[in-house]
């Protein structure tokens, strides 16, 4: 596979000096870090090392990596590892997809204060499904799921949200049955909508009223307390998206998109998608050819300062476990979820990693430990 003329480090390279400058007060230290490891990032600023091919004697020298895990180019052996063992995971039930997506207005403020937005919508996705699949009146069940944070839409505009995976049933509150969910049906979405909306402005402006929340620019006036409730009022009585629906093709379907952003900072962006644009070497800006869900069209982006917002990783955690599939009691619960929903118990010498198993794999199906001559011969035998 081709390695794309420009890469996100690229942008960096060329744009990230005066980034900082213009960002400075809203930049963390762990976000500079990061935007200096991506630079360096196969580099002989970090050094090299010998590769040979398992199957031939052809060496190379090659490049260390960074091995951040914000870095676009250093997490694809993670993000194969993570999907395959949430892959293994799956329970032998129906599963749903849900969806909660941020409004424009708190948008604009998560843009200015990441770690803490991102943390509050976290917390706020995961005590709503909890509270209403407890509730009797809805399922009556302790449910498990996980959230993956995207922050960038496809169209390449800020839009903060949160994929949930979750198994259609749970755990009754005796711990004696397994509940389902009704016939692809998991929770109301207008319920789960209204409880989002109230716990989220809840905890907003508890982190207003602590100091936690920091704003620049044109949201400067939002530090005044009257300005800023005023801000949030239009939201308390909008409708909250909320998405929920079952995967057409299982929960593999959704583990596999989801896994493209655990392992990387939170954009939609792959080195593919960028390109120069046709201005001079003196002037010139980038362009990222995305893709508008309503028309249907492309559409560039070349302002540099945006780019490398984009690209500016935050400090928050990109995915987080709850209920069954908590990290504490997984693998106790998943054994007694099994137990309920009557799936024998499996070989303990079967899940076992084989010897011949190994996440080393590229985006082709290909082991990263052959040569280019030695992977098209496996391929074509």
């Amino acid at each position: 596979m081709d390695r794309p003329k420009l890469e996100v480090a690229d942008i960096f390279r060329r744009y990230g000096e005066a980034y900082r400058q213009k960002h400075g007060a809203s930049l963390s230290n762990a976000q500079r870090r990061v935007m200096t490891a991506i630079e360096v990032c196969r580099t002989a600023a970090l050094g090299g090392h010998l590769e040979h091919c398992d199957s031939c004697p052809y060496e190379r020298n090659a490049y260390d990596s960074c091995r951040n895990r914000h870095c676009p180019k250093c997490q694809s052996l993670a993000r194969a590892e993570w999907v395959e063992k949430r892959k293994a995971e799956t329970l032998p039930t129906p599963y749903f997809h849900v969806v909660f997506t941020l409004p424009e207005p708190i948008a604009a403020m998560a843009y200015q204060n990441k770690d803490v937005v991102y943390g509050i919508l976290f917390r706020a996705t995961a005590e709503t499904l909890s509270t209403i699949a407890a509730d009797p009146e809805h399922l009556g069940a302790e449910i498990g799921f996980f959230a993956v944070l995207h922050s960038w839409g496809q169209n390449l505009f800020f839009h903060p949200h949160l994929h949930c995976v979750v198994p259609g049933g749970g755990i009754s509150l005796d711990g004696s049955r397994w509940i389902p969910c009704r016939p692809r049906f998991f929770l109301p979405v207008r319920v789960l909508s209204c409880l989002f909306r109230r716990l989220f402005l809840t905890y907003l402006e508890e982190a207003f009223d602590a100091g936690k929340l920091k704003f620049f620019s044109s949201l400067e006036a939002l530090r005044d307390p009257q300005i800023f409730r005023r801000h949030l009022d239009p939201v308390r009585h909008a409708k909250w998206v909320v998405y929920a629906k079952a995967p057409f093709a299982g929960p593999q379907q959704v583990v596999d998109y989801v896994g493209r952003y655990t392992h990387r900072s939170r954009f939609p962006i792959i080195g593919s998608w960028i390109s120069k644009t046709g201005r001079s070497s003196s002037n010139g800006g980038i362009t990222a050819t995305t893709i508008s869900r309503k028309l249907c069209l492309s559409r560039p982006r070349s302002s540099s300062d945006d780019s490398c917002s984009m690209f500016c990783p935050v400090d928050s955690t990109a995915f987080r476990y709850y209920g069954f599939l908590g990290n504490r009691y997984r693998k106790e619960k998943l054994k007694h979820c099994r137990q309920l929903l009557g799936v024998p118990p499996t070989n303990p010498s079967s899940s076992q990693p084989q010897p011949d198993e190994d996440y080393r794999i590229a985006t082709r199906n290909s082991p990263v430990t052959l040569c280019g001559n030695a992977r098209f011969a496996m391929l074509a035998g």
